[in-house]
C-alpha cells in the first residue's frame, strides 16, 4: 500500500486543498486541529466507555486498552445505549463546528458552508474481522449532492495497527459504483470490482483530519492492536447544493430525538443551527407531506411521517 500524500496546515491554501482533492479525492492534512481540544473530547468519550465496561481496568482510560470480552457492534443494544450516551456529548458536536476546521473546509465549498448535524462515532474494537468497515463510498449512505466532504478525525494517535482509514487515489473519478447489500451488515463494493486507482494508508494522528470527497472508495484497515479505536466522521457541504433531508433526522422508531441529545448541554450556541440555512432539501417539506400520503407502502408513509415531525 502507498503512504498518503501529506499537507501541513500551515501550506493549505483554496487552490492546494482543491487541487489535491480534484485530482487524489482525499487529502491529509497535519496538524489542523489543536490536540488538547481533540483529547478533551477522548476524555470525555473514555469516562463513558470505561463505565460501560468496555475497558480494561488498571489503565488510564485515555490509553482506550480494550476489554474484548466486552466486544459489542450497532445494532447490539448495548452498543446503542452506550453510543448515545457518546452522541449526546456537546462537545462530540462541537469538535466540527471548530473554527480552523471551518475555515479549511470553506475553502473547498465556499463560504456557505453546511456541517451535517450527525457526526459519527466509530468505536472499533480490536480483533472483530466483522467489525471492520469494507470499501465503499460515502454517497451510498448519504444522497444528497455529490459535492460533500467526509473529515475523518481520530481521537488519539493512530498507526496502522490500530486500524485507520485508508483510500483508493482518484477513484472519486468513477462516479457512484455498486454496492453489495444482501447478507452485509454494511454495504460495500465486491472485492473485484475496478476500483480506478491504488490504496493509499498510514498513520494518521490526534490533531491530523482526512478529507475525503463522498464519491472516493475507503476502507478501515483491520484493528490488530489491544486498544479501541476511536473516531469521527463530519460531514460538509455547500448549503446552496441539495440535502438529502435523512441527513438532519433520526431514522427509524428509536425514540431519538434532538431534544434529548440537547437535554444536558451547556448552551445553545449549535441547537438546530441548520435550521437558521436556507438549506435545498430533496425531496422538499412539501414533497415529504405528499410521500406520508402517498408512498406506496404504509411502512413508506409512516418513515415519511416521522421525517416531518422531525424537520418541522
Amino acid at each position: 500500500m502507498k503512504p498518503f500524500r501529506e499537507m501541513k496546515a500551515h501550506d493549505l491554501t483554496s487552490s492546494t486543498l482543491q487541487e489535491e482533492i480534484d485530482s487524489r479525492g482525499y487529502v491529509l492534512v497535519r496538524g489542523l486541529l489543536p490536540r488538547d481540544h481533540v483529547t478533551q473530547l477522548l476524555g470525555k468519550i473514555t469516562q463513558i466507555l470505561s463505565a460501560a465496561g468496555w475497558l480494561l481496568p488498571g489503565y488510564d482510560p485515555l490509553e482506550h486498552i480494550a476489554d474484548l470480552s466486552a466486544a459489542c457492534g450497532d445494532p447490539n443494544p448495548t452498543f446503542k445505549q452506550t453510543y448515545q450516551n457518546i452522541f449526546n456529548l456537546e462537545l462530540f458536536h462541537a469538535l466540527p463546528h471548530h473554527p480552523v476546521l471551518q475555515q479549511v473546509m470553506k475553502m473547498l465549498v465556499g463560504n456557505q458552508l453546511l456541517i451535517h448535524p450527525k457526526p459519527i462515532g466509530r468505536l472499533i474494537f480490536p480483533h472483530c474481522k466483522h467489525l471492520t468497515v469494507h470499501a465503499h463510498q460515502d454517497y451510498r449512505f448519504m444522497g444528497g449532492d455529490t459535492e460533500c466532504f467526509t473529515v475523518w478525525i481520530p481521537l488519539h494517535d493512530c498507526p496502522v495497527d490500530v486500524g485507520p482509514l485508508r483510500v483508493v487515489e482518484g477513484s472519486h473519478h468513477l462516479g457512484y459504483m455498486k454496492h453489495d447489500d444482501e447478507n452485509l451488515r454494511i454495504p460495500e463494493i465486491p472485492t473485484n470490482a475496478d476500483l480506478g486507482g491504488d490504496w493509499v494508508g498510514g498513520q494518521i494522528n490526534a490533531g491530523d483530519v482526512l478529507i475525503f470527497h463522498s464519491l472516493t472508495v475507503h476502507a478501515a484497515s483491520p484493528n490488530i492492536s489491544n486498544q479501541l479505536r476511536i473516531s469521527l466522521d463530519c460531514r460538509f457541504q455547500n448549503y446552496e447544493r441539495i440535502l438529502n433531508p435523512a441527513n438532519l433526522v433520526f431514522a427509524g422508531d428509536s425514540g431519538k430525538s434532538w431534544e434529548k441529545t440537547y437535554a444536558g448541554w451547556s448552551s445553545d450556541a449549535l441547537k438546530y443551527y441548520w435550521r437558521r440555512l436556507p438549506l435545498e432539501l430533496h425531496p422538499s417539506k412539501v414533497e415529504i407531506e405528499q410521500l406520508s400520503k402517498m408512498a406506496d407502502s404504509p411502512a413508506k408513509q409512516a418513515r415519511y411521517n416521522r421525517m416531518l415531525s422531525q424537520l418541522n
